[in-house]
This record gives structure tokens, C-alpha cells and sequence, in this order.
């Protein structure tokens, strides 16, 4: 691991491992890095309730959590929280979406509109299209921001 971002998943770790002390939460934190971003994983016991409804209490925890290590260091982290491998089977669940999206783009050679996603969403959609030579864009705003997939040119 690269030591600024080793860095940035010890201090993310230590946060978070104070947060599961106050509210009483048992779980295992593990800490990697995945390209050039740290990324950090909690696990064990009864955490559904770090995750929410589609996974909008990670998504605040997350931030939570980056802004703990900005305090830290002074540089904006692109660090990526994970907790009960929800973020995992996510990307596995847009993969698919993604491949989804480019067959039909493929068989009919028209424009695919995806529903609204999580900025992590729209990058893994976005790369599961690119792997696959089609062409992907981001469109609308806020909660409507969608991906738009296009045959490639």
C-alpha cells in the first residue's frame, strides 16, 4: 500500500472503530486499497442498520468518515467504506445492470436511460460499459442523475 493512503485507512479506521465503541456495535474493520483509493470494510455482528435503506446511512458514514481524515491529513479522500459487504454485492448487482444495458443497446442500437443511481453506482455502471466498448454518460441532477448508454461511434 502506498503510504498516503495507508495512511488515510489507519485514521479511517481508527474513527470508525471509536463510532462502533459509542454505540455499543461489534464489528472487525479491514483496510486495503483498491486502485488508487483506500478502502476500508467493516464486519461482523448486527450491522444492517450502517448500511440503511439502500444503503443511504453508508453513503453519511462514508462521508463521515472522509471528512475524519481530511481533519487528519488536510487532503480530500476518496477513501470507500464498505460495511457488511453491502458495497460488494452492489457493484456485483450494477455489473450485471451494466451488461444488461449494453446487450440491449447492442440488439436494438438505440439509447439506454438507467434509473437514478449513487454517484459509486454511475462509476461502476460506467466502467462495466467502457469495459465492454460502448460509450456511457452521466444526465440529469441531483437525485434524477441517471446514466444514458450509446451504441460506440
Amino acid at each position: 500500500m502506498s503510504g498516503k493512503l495507508e495512511h488515510e485507512g489507519d485514521v479511517a479506521a481508527d474513527f470508525l472503530e471509536e463510532l462502533l465503541d459509542i454505540a455499543d456495535l461489534d464489528g472487525d474493520i479491514d483496510i486495503d486499497v483498491d486502485g488508487d483509493r483506500a478502502t476500508v470494510s467493516i464486519v461482523g455482528g448486527d450491522l444492517e442498520h450502517l448500511v440503511g435503506a439502500g444503503g443511504d446511512v453508508l453513503d453519511a458514514l462514508q462521508e463521515l468518515t472522509r471528512l475524519a481524515v481530511y481533519r487528519e491529513t488536510g487532503e480530500r479522500s476518496r477513501l470507500m467504506l464498505d460495511v457488511s459487504g453491502f458495497r460488494a454485492t452492489r457493484r456485483t448487482e450494477l455489473e450485471k445492470i451494466g451488461a444488461e444495458a449494453v446487450a440491449r443497446v447492442q440488439e436494438t442500437g438505440e439509447p439506454v436511460a438507467l434509473q437514478p443511481m449513487t454517484p459509486f453506482e454511475r462509476k461502476v455502471v460506467h466502467d462495466a460499459v467502457s469495459a465492454a466498448g460502448l460509450v456511457s454518460e452521466s444526465e440529469g441532477v441531483d437525485t434524477n442523475r441517471h446514466i444514458v448508454v450509446r451504441p460506440a461511434n
